[in-house]
């Protein structure tokens, strides 16, 4: 029993501070330091040349003497300058080296902050995405009101545009009014055989006064009456509605004609 004991208390293995964590790992590192530069036969003032570091700093390192050593993360840095001009790499061999807590602190808001930076894009790009989605649906909106509005619009003109059962017989009925509204005018056309001077008067208004050229025709038309007057009856040529011409009257004598218009039969 007394033998298990004691194998159980030199199996148990003490928790070092921090202080002593440090301590222990610089005597290490110094001492690979210290055996690294024997070995290239280097003096401590050829590595205060190489490293820029003071003569007292080097030998603390290499002798362990963390009391004449600053900070621990400046302990770190000239650790891995020292191990750089030694042929080590210098940042895998200072990494043993145990920095404080306060340290490590420092460094948490770093990746926090940079976390921030990394996670901001991506804010931004779920709001352009955002942003993009509601364009898009108020342009569909916009897009299925207008052709909702087209549609109403094309269908609308296709109900007025139909046809009254009535409209056929109104169109006959007008095209009956005109046909007798035109049956009531009369028409007189001259053709002049040589210049003669001539008077045109339709219902009541003087539409021509003056001597017509040899060869000249000429129409008029009157809801009412026609008169014509000629100083030379027997040039004149007239007809009366489209019939055939005849002459007005004899030759270099006047004469006057009145020509009323048909009245339509009920």
């Amino acid at each position: 029993m007394k033998w298990f004991k004691v194998k159980r208390k030199n199996n148990q293995q003490p928790t070092l501070t921090l202080e002593e964590q440090r301590a222990e790992k610089l005597k290490e590192l110094g001492a690979q330091l210290w055996a690294a530069r024997q070995e290239r036969s280097l003096s401590l003032e050829e590595m205060m040349v190489i490293t820029k570091i003071s003569r007292r700093l080097l030998q603390a390192i290499e002798e362990g003497n963390l009391e004449d050593l600053p900070e621990p993360v400046y302990i770190q840095g000239f650790i891995r300058q020292y191990a750089d001009a030694l042929g080590f790499n210098g940042a895998e061999f200072a990494k043993a080296f145990p920095v404080t807590a306060m340290a490590v602190a420092t460094t948490a808001p770093v990746a926090v902050n940079r976390s921030m930076k990394l996670l901001r894009p991506v804010h931004l790009y779920l709001l352009y995405i955002f942003v993009i989605i509601c364009s898009v649906s108020s342009l569909s909106k916009v897009l299925n009101s207008a052709e909702f509005s087209a549609d109403n619009n094309q269908s609308q003109p296709e109900a007025v545009s139909q046809p009254a059962p009535n409209s056929d017989k109104e169109n006959t009925t007008a095209q009956s009014v005109s046909d007798n509204q035109d049956n009531q005018t009369v028409q007189i056309g001259v053709t002049l055989k040589a210049a003669s001077w001539i008077r045109v008067i339709a219902d009541g208004k003087t539409e021509f006064e003056g001597v017509l050229p040899e060869g000249s025709h000429r129409v008029w038309k009157a809801q009412e009456q026609l008169t014509v007057k000629t100083d030379n009856a027997g040039s004149v040529m007239m007809s009366v509605n489209q019939e055939e011409a005849k002459q007005m009257g004899e030759p270099g004598k006047p004469e006057e004609v009145k020509i009323a218009a048909a009245k339509p039969q009920s």
